[in-house]
């Protein structure tokens, strides 16, 4: 019972990590401030952010739940 309590959270904070990377790396190779965007209310940026969430979540999921 505690081991896979700990697993989850351990896959929680890889999970939010590589989130956070990707974000980065998204922030990085677009063109603008994403956060700038955001923080204007763009809901075009928060759309794309939204977006790229899922996916990079789908994409962990495949990865860390095999």
């Amino acid at each position: 019972m505690l081991t896979e309590a700990l697993s989850i959270i351990v896959y929680f904070v890889i999970g939010m990590a590589l989130c956070t990377v990707g974000y980065k790396f998204f922030d990085l190779i677009t063109p603008f401030d994403l956060q700038k965007e955001i923080d204007d209310h763009n809901m075009g940026a928060g759309l794309a952010i939204g977006g790229m969430f899922i996916g990079i979540a789908i994409l962990i999921g495949g990865i860390i739940l095999p």
